[in-house]
């Protein structure tokens, strides 16, 4: 009897295993949690990419709805997205860049030469706002509401695809939000 019971449980261990690992399956990895929804932007004060003795903070991001893009030069998604984020500057969308672990003269580079969609750009060299924002990496975007609050979280690149189908319609809510 003993033995019947010790031969069941890697068995049992085994279907555990697989059923945890099938789960999986269906997960969609883009789909990061994260904490930070419905709380306001982390606090910082961070120069500015374009005026590195301007100092931004949270309260720099107040006063509308905008897209918050997370980006650098290193970026080869960023690279990809960058048009997207350009076009909807010409729409009229605010974007705020927070420019993640990067080198000031590439990023200024890179603005110069692809043109610059943010209406203010956070220079985090050192990755700090981005750690205080849970990043993964880039290109990673959040959309915050006119009080600064975070209310949604895409990782991966903004094509027209993506603003179409998951961030315009939140974000056309909270431009006609109270």
């Amino acid at each position: 009897m003993k033995r019947r019971l010790i031969l069941l449980i890697p068995l049992v261990l085994f279907l555990g295993m697989a059923v945890f690992l099938f789960k999986g399956l269906y997960l969609n990895p883009s789909e990061l949690p994260s904490a930070l929804i419905d709380k306001p932007l982390p606090a910082f004060a961070l120069p500015a990419v374009n005026d590195p003795g301007r100092i931004l903070t949270q309260a720099d991001f107040k006063g509308k709805p905008a897209l918050v893009n997370v980006w650098g030069t290193w970026c080869v998604a960023c690279r990809e997205e960058h048009p997207v984020l350009n076009a909807l500057k010409e729409q009229g969308i605010t974007i705020y860049g927070i420019n993640y672990k990067d080198d000031n003269a590439s990023a200024l580079k890179w603005l110069q030469e692809f043109h610059n969609p943010y209406q203010l750009d956070v220079r985090d060299d050192k990755g700090s706002l981005g750690l205080d924002l849970g990043v993964y990496g880039a290109p990673e975007t959040y959309l915050i509401d006119s009080k600064g609050v975070i209310r949604y979280k895409h990782v991966g690149i903004v094509s027209q695809q993506v603003w179409r189908d998951e961030l315009a319609p939140r974000y056309q809510q909270l431009m006609e939000a109270p």
